[in-house]
């Protein structure tokens, strides 16, 4: 019988830790591929699909959020793991497409752990939690003439894009409709990451 271990993808814009989680994964006798933001793991999956995901949510460019945003759409058996600084503790980040977290920066071996707990033989997502489909991450795009906060929106069924301002104090995820097809919308405003 073989043994071999699912390969995984890590996704992070710091070199340092893109290589640290590496090797530790590698050591662990997973297949390990690394990308450095959101746009170079898309092309990674398509050259490779893995079968689990670890990825940072504040990147440059297209952020973890956008980009699991996008897995859980395109690839929805690829298990998925979200990693950040930003938040603490073991729970998933409201809005996050992702089946677990990480926290950055805590002992490896509970890395280890929650990427072993994701790829146990038996475990089904599908089975295990409801499955809704991840909100779309946008980026604010500035202000428009009545100097309110706006969003350029494209909707994931008839691919147009439109415009649409919310109130910065909603709660996340928000909803609308696609200003052309109707399509129900939820979409989530990425704020900027603080560089560190």
């Amino acid at each position: 019988m073989s043994h071999i271990k699912p390969s995984l993808l890590v996704v992070d814009d710091e070199s340092l830790v893109r290589t640290c989680l590496s090797e530790i994964l590698s050591g662990a006798g997973y297949a390990v591929q690394i990308a450095s933001d959101g746009f170079s793991a898309l092309a990674a999956i398509r050259e490779d699909m893995p079968d689990l995901i670890l990825s940072d949510l504040n990147m440059p460019g297209m952020s973890g959020f956008e980009f699991l945003s996008i897995v859980r759409r395109r690839f929805p058996s690829i298990r998925v793991i979200a990693m950040s600084s930003a938040f603490s503790g073991v729970d998933l980040p409201k809005g996050v497409a992702a089946d677990a977290f990480y926290q950055k920066g805590t002992h490896p071996t509970f890395m280890l752990r929650v990427v072993e707990d994701m790829i146990r033989p038996g475990q089904s997502l599908v089975t295990r939690r409801l499955r809704h489909l991840a909100p779309i991450w946008v980026p604010t795009n500035g202000h428009n003439a009545s100097g309110e906060t706006y969003v350029t929106i494209t909707c994931p069924e008839c691919l147009r894009a439109f415009p649409q301002v919310f109130d910065q104090s909603a709660a996340t995820p928000l909803e609308t409709r696609c200003a052309w097809c109707r399509v129900p919308i939820q979409c989530a405003i990425v704020h900027s990451a603080v560089a560190a």
